[in-house]
């Protein structure tokens, strides 16, 4: 039997930011989805309907009376997997948030029951205008995903909140919305959780370095998840490949395990949640070289190394604020002595973190991939596979465990 492919309606509003949804309709079709491009009449004035027809290779209409026959502004809601916009501005928000369907766009909306993907693009005095904000909270309580938008460079000289995500991280939540629909409850509002991601360096000298091949991508996917369930995000980030900053959450980079360390802590004095998702060395050079080393006709000094303090270990034992959730994680191998589960078990026993999610590592899995998978271990014994699926996936089936555990 063919596999099913997954019906996507994308939505473009009129907003400048319309041409940066030719990069997301890329990314939909390129990852096998099927997708009909509904653009408002003002978002042709930014992008020609050639564009959407080439890269989707389907037609365009923006009006109710096109192919009446097929009574499109029923069909296409109802056909739909998923329904994404982007950009949604301010005036497209407003029209559905008081269910007005006065173009093809609006009506398809009216009749999905799919998952509903908001991506909000405007000047930051329009999103923060206190109209939005409730047609915002109203769309919310409905069910309806809203992303927070991202902050940077506007129109002109502007720069605020209000750029529209960047069209990877809404290509990453709808995934994880074609996934598992409700994958985004807002549980996390009010809440401040602290992310960890990357890997650590720890410097030989000025030109060398120990590191490991951590991408970040799983802490940021738990931080992007997180800021979308509505928390408050800072997300301590040591050396990752090229990533976005995940819109509405805070960065503070740490490169070393030692300012890994200050960041967290810092960052956790008020945090309800602390994810240790960095990949951190465990040891540093006892002394690092002023300048490069040379290549000798003698043998090398054997490289002498100490211990990184052990942050995990240290906020369960040592919490900067008594009661929060503590999360590890541990990316193990196996060997003689036992699995990849043995170690794990192994090392929530050492540890004492509330939960603790196993990765196996090494042939091409965890590291620098896009799909993870694993275990999720609980201090009180529970045991619960996390099957493979996208980071972003892996990252919301923790926030479900950790969200039962917050006071």
């Amino acid at each position: 039997m063919a596999e099913t492919v997954p019906e996507v309606l994308l939505g473009v509003a009129g907003g400048i930011a319309a041409y940066k949804s030719a990069e997301l309709l890329r990314r939909l079709t390129e990852s096998g989805h099927a997708v009909r491009v509904v653009p408002t009449e003002a978002a042709l004035e930014f992008v020609g309907a050639a564009t959407f027809e080439a890269l989707s290779g389907r037609p365009v209409a923006t009006g109710v009376f096109s192919d009446a026959h097929e009574v499109p502004h029923v069909a296409l809601g109802r056909r739909a997997d998923l329904v994404v916009v982007a950009p949604a501005t301010a005036d497209l928000m407003a029209r559905l948030a008081h269910g007005r369907s006065d173009d093809l766009l609006t009506a398809a909306l009216l009749t999905a029951r799919c998952p509903v993907l908001l991506a909000p693009a405007m000047h930051t005095e329009m999103w923060e205008h206190p109209a939005t904000r409730d047609n915002v909270a109203l769309l919310r309580a409905r069910g309806t995903v809203v992303l927070e938008p991202a902050s940077g460079r506007l129109t002109g000289a502007d720069t605020g909140k209000g750029r529209l995500p960047d069209p990877a991280e809404i290509f990453d939540v709808a995934r994880l919305l074609l996934e598992r629909p409700d994958a985004l409850p807002l549980d996390l509002a009010g809440r401040h959780v602290v992310v960890s991601a990357g890997g650590t360096r720890e410097n030989l000298d000025p030109v060398r370095y120990l590191g490991n091949r951590s991408s970040g991508r799983q802490g940021w996917a738990l931080a992007r998840v997180a800021a979308q369930r509505g928390a408050r995000v800072t997300l301590v980030a040591g050396h990752t490949a090229d990533l976005t900053v995940p819109a509405g959450v805070d960065l503070v980079p740490a490169g070393t395990a030692a300012a890994m360390e200050a960041a967290v802590r810092g960052a956790a004095t008020d945090a309800d949640v602390v994810v240790m998702a960095a990949a951190v060395a465990d040891f540093r050079p006892v002394a690092t070289a002023a300048d490069k080393i040379k290549r000798g006709s003698a043998e090398p000094e054997p490289l002498r190394l100490e211990q990184n303090p052990d942050i995990l270990a240290g906020l369960v034992h040592d919490p900067p604020r008594p009661g929060q959730v503590v999360v590890g994680f541990a990316a193990e191998t196996g060997d003689s002595e036992g699995g990849v589960l043995h170690h794990g078990r192994a090392k929530l026993a050492r540890k004492g973190c509330d939960l603790l999610v196993v990765n196996a590592v090494g042939d091409g899995k965890a590291f620098g991939t896009l799909d993870n998978a694993g275990w999720l271990l609980a201090r009180d014994g529970g045991e619960e596979e996390l099957p493979m699926g996208s980071k972003a996936l892996l990252a919301s089936r923790i926030w479900d465990a950790v969200t039962p555990r917050l006071p």
